[in-house]
């Protein structure tokens, strides 16, 4: 992703990342999420990354049950909004994200 010009890219470019609440569990997890995402704009120079820290089970019950889920908030591609009202397409973009780990 870094390797991008984004120099000729209008608008630039942003890495959606998809990652388990687990992930920021243990204060060791956080400390790689840091270094990775420092690494990532300082030495790399990306341009833009953006999270949902969400798990794959949690979007699947929204897709099924969104009643209870309305309050549930992600990252689409640039922009923010509430789960329940995404089109089906675009949930189903959302949860086949590949879910980091570190």
């Amino acid at each position: 992703m870094s390797k991008l010009d984004t120099g000729r890219i209008t608008g630039g470019v942003l890495l959606n990342q998809k990652v388990n609440p687990q992930i920021l569990a243990r204060p060791e997890d956080r400390a790689k999420l840091i270094a990775m995402l420092r690494a990532f704009f300082n030495r790399l120079h990306g341009f833009h990354v953006q999270y949902n820290v969400v798990d794959r089970a949690i979007l699947l019950d929204a897709q099924a049950h969104p009643e209870r889920h309305r309050d549930l908030i992600v990252r689409v591609a640039g922009y923010s909004a509430f789960f329940v009202v995404l089109s089906k397409q675009t949930q189903d973009d959302i949860i086949a994200r590949t879910e980091q780990t570190l």
